[in-house]
């Protein structure tokens, strides 16, 4: 792998999985653990790395279960993410890393990160516009499930050309549908562009997606209620249906890890009344026969995780909150600069 002076790439063998892990830093810098979301790799931290780790952090980005290059092991949905948090945990172990670690986690990897702090400790806590509290599609504001089998969630939403043009390896922009159109309009604000070279590169991490029920998008389900299905239980997009997924927990924690939560006010996947969920494309009428708002209201995410974060700092926890005007699901891209100084002095502030 040709990569950025200071990052270095290894496999990890773990007592779960074999997992590909690049870091930068020292051996003995603070650990600083980041995980990427659904359709990326560790990879996409890269940029950030030199700088993290010139500030005396021991930086690592491992490629998470069904993704990159780490072994292509299924991912049991009915846990939620929990798989994702054994085994960041398990390559904690294997590098011999035991203080608490700090993590930040974009996305899916907000939601695997908190899952992690219900069971081990942690640093802090930064969350990159993380999937909800309550998982993806299907929820009730008050984050109760719509339909008890989860119906308007998990992996039968997936685009079937989205997911045909995976398989084929498409590196085109022939198609709203393409990998690489789809990274442009929604991983961060459209109007932001990688350099072309930059650009090849993660669109080549993100077909190194494992495809098939145990990875993207997962088993399908149908439902006897709208939209007509549900998840299934192994892949991704069911590990973070409201079916299996909640991460409120951490409201509970008896030593709350300070929190970070950073948000683009333009983001597309993670928003009130998201275009890529079944309730608001079935108010929009794209989803025939939508039941209506009471029935099937669109998910309000970001006001579900602010929400939850409220009740965290009520119960004693501290959360910073910064919300990145015009950026898209990725600030730490389209508004880097910012994004490093905000991160940074999160990170300063738990020293």
């Amino acid at each position: 792998m040709d990569l950025l002076p200071g990052v270095r790439a290894r496999e990890v063998s773990t007592d779960r999985i074999r997992m590909h892990l690049l870091e930068a830093g020292p051996d003995d810098g603070i650990p600083l653990v980041l995980v990427h979301g659904n359709l990326s790799t560790g990879r996409f931290y890269e940029h950030l790395m030199p700088g993290l780790a010139e500030a005396g952090y021991r930086v690592l980005a491992p490629d998470m279960r069904s993704f990159g290059r780490s072994d292509p092991a299924p991912l049991d949905a009915t846990r939620g993410l929990d798989d994702w948090a054994d085994d960041l945990a398990a390559l904690l172990r294997a590098l011999g890393i035991t203080a608490a670690p700090h993590l930040a986690g974009w996305s899916t990897g907000g939601g695997a990160i908190a899952r992690y702090a219900l069971v081990h400790p942690a640093a802090s806590l930064t969350l990159i516009d993380p999937v909800g509290p309550y998982g993806y599609g299907g929820v009730h504001p008050d984050g109760t499930l719509v339909h008890a089998d989860g119906a308007g969630s998990g992996a039968a939403g997936a685009n079937p050309d989205f997911v045909q043009r995976l398989r084929d390896g498409d590196r085109s922009a022939d198609s709203p549908f393409s990998i690489r159109n789809v990274m442009r309009q929604t991983y961060w604000s459209p109007s932001y562009r990688l350099s072309p070279e930059r650009e090849d590169v993660l669109v080549d991490e993100i077909l190194l997606t494992v495809l098939g029920d145990g990875g993207y998008p997962g088993s399908a389900a149908s439902s006897q209620h709208w939209p007509g299905f549900a998840p299934g239980e192994a892949g991704l997009l069911n590990a973070i249906s409201p079916k299996h997924l909640r991460w409120d927990g951490v409201v509970g924690l008896a030593s709350k890890p300070p929190v970070l939560w950073t948000h683009g006010t333009a983001d597309l996947i993670v928003a009130d009344g998201s275009m890529l969920e079944a309730g608001t494309l079935g108010q929009a009428g794209l989803i025939p026969g939508w039941p209506g708002e009471d029935a099937f209201p669109p998910q309000q995410m970001v006001t579900q995780i602010r929400d939850v974060l409220d009740r965290y700092a009520a119960a004693g926890g501290r959360v910073r909150t910064e919300m990145f005007d015009g950026s898209g699901h990725g600030p730490l891209f389209d508004a880097e600069a910012r994004w490093v100084t905000v991160f940074r002095d999160f990170l300063d502030s738990t020293r």
